[in-house]
């Protein structure tokens, strides 16, 4: 009889935590970098003083103007209300707003807001049209005194604005253009030398080779700065429209000395009407905290959207 051999059974499969691996090898802990966390720590405090303005504004503008001067210190909005904006955008009668603790002044949101659109949008329009041919003729026309002309148009970038103001007054006062949007809008309607440099600088680095095959097929100059250099230089353009209506929208000091009137007040100068005595004896805050924060919304939104671009420029610009 043959005797059967049974074969021993195999131990149970280990577990995949079970199965032998190779050691694993302990690695050092990195060293913390000092260097990169105060890095860090600065940004985060260049941050924190940028951005708590703004936040501040808000704060202000939300709260109760009788309640501010006893929360002085107060991080949060104080008896929080919308009756600052209320004020700004006239509907909010005198009587409310002197119950509110406002100064009951009344601001013409809308009339101001149109002047400062239309002075900055003109500015805006002639000043890129006409800087943008200066350009052009500085980098691809070829003139005798050219370089020397362009130069003073560089020398006049170290000219303080306030030199300029008193002449310019003079001159708008002589051509009976006081308390004019045009008078606002004159001396900086045409070109700027930071403008023309700017462009300049762009226009020298489009291919001459483009240029020549325009003039072969028969382009004129002008044909050639419309349907070749414009087209390809639209983000240096835009660039320069953003800057410009920012600097136009923000400008403060000469349409205060032009304008007498509310016909001709642009936004920024008519933000003072908050400034009257409230029953506490002081500014309206909340109401001259909400105006301000209207009024810089725009330009807020505007640079939020091509801040990049603008700084791609400005840095390509510089290397070339």
């Amino acid at each position: 009889m043959t005797q059967l051999q049974t074969r021993p059974r195999d131990s149970a499969p280990t577990s995949t935590s079970d199965r032998a691996r190779p050691d694993r090898v302990a690695r050092p802990r990195k060293p913390i970098r000092w260097g990169r966390v105060g890095a860090w720590v600065v940004m985060g405090l260049i941050v924190l003083v940028t951005v708590f303005p703004f936040y501040w504004i808000l704060r202000t503008a939300l709260s109760s103007n009788g309640a501010l001067y006893a929360n002085a210190t107060s991080l949060l909005p104080v008896d929080f209300t919308w009756n600052g904006f209320a004020r700004v955008f006239g509907a909010q009668s005198v009587e409310d707003a002197i119950a509110d603790g406002g100064s009951g002044a009344k601001l013409d949101f809308w009339r101001y807001l149109g002047n400062s659109v239309i002075v900055s949008t003109t500015v805006t329009i002639c000043q890129v049209f006409f800087s943008s041919m200066a350009a052009y003729a500085f980098s691809r026309l070829v003139w005798r005194g050219r370089d020397l002309v362009f130069g003073f148009f560089l020398l006049s970038l170290m000219v303080p604005v306030i030199f300029t103001l008193l002449p310019n007054f003079l001159l708008v006062k002589q051509l009976g253009l006081i308390d004019t949007l045009l008078g606002i809008m004159l001396p900086s309607l045409f070109m700027t030398p930071f403008a023309i440099f700017f462009l300049r600088q762009f226009f020298l680095n489009v291919p001459k080779e483009v240029e020549e095959a325009a003039l072969v097929d028969g382009a004129s100059k002008i044909a050639i700065f419309f349907k070749v250099i414009v087209p390809m230089s639209v983000a240096p353009i835009a660039t320069v429209g953003i800057l410009t209506y920012m600097t136009s929208w923000n400008d403060y000091f000469w349409p205060l000395m032009v304008s007498y009137t509310d016909d001709s007040r642009v936004l920024t100068v008519a933000l003072g009407a908050f400034k009257s005595q409230s029953p506490q004896g002081g500014p309206d805050w909340s109401g001259l905290m909400a105006a301000t924060l209207v009024a810089a919304l725009p330009m807020i939104v505007l640079f939020g959207v091509f801040a990049k671009r603008i700084v791609n420029n400005i840095g390509f610009n510089g290397i070339k």
